[in-house]
């Protein structure tokens, strides 16, 4: 693994800073302290390990609108073709359980279609520039 500033930028700094805040919002935030503040905690971490591990293998790749600069299929990306998504929401449950609010269920709820209908977007842009190599890539992940 390349340590650049890039890197230290894009996947290290945030690692560091998201680890720190969930562990300040599990000791100081709101909710009960029992089993689901645990179990949110677990959640919390696999999501935003996801989500930084998915940047990490997509390196410049990243963007935050869809453009297909490469096709990457390696590493997380091999199993889950939107494993950000996924982690995310992972992520988020993790952040529900913690704080133990019903209205974030709400917006857990809400965000679920928002990134489906982002990734149907990203597939579209993808499958335009790579063709059957995207198609192939969709037929053997998940997601």
């Amino acid at each position: 693994m390349k340590i650049d500033r890039g890197t230290i930028w894009r996947v290290w700094l945030p690692l560091v800073a998201g680890l720190w805040a969930f562990g300040f919002i599990f000791q100081s935030g709101p909710g009960p302290h029992g089993l689901a503040r645990w179990l949110g905690l677990l959640f919390g971490f696999i999501g935003l390990g996801g989500v930084i591990l998915s940047r990490y293998t997509l390196g410049r790749s990243f963007s935050i609108a869809p453009k297909a600069t490469a096709l990457v299929t390696s590493g997380i990306y091999s199993r889950i073709r939107n494993p950000i998504y996924v982690s995310g929401m992972i992520f988020l449950v993790g952040l529900v359980l913690i704080l133990w609010r019903p209205e974030l269920l709400i917006v857990l709820l809400v965000l679920i279609p928002v990134q489906i209908i982002r990734a149907r977007r990203e597939a579209a842009v993808l499958e335009a520039k790579f063709g059957d190599a995207y198609r192939e890539y969709r037929q053997r992940t998940w997601f």
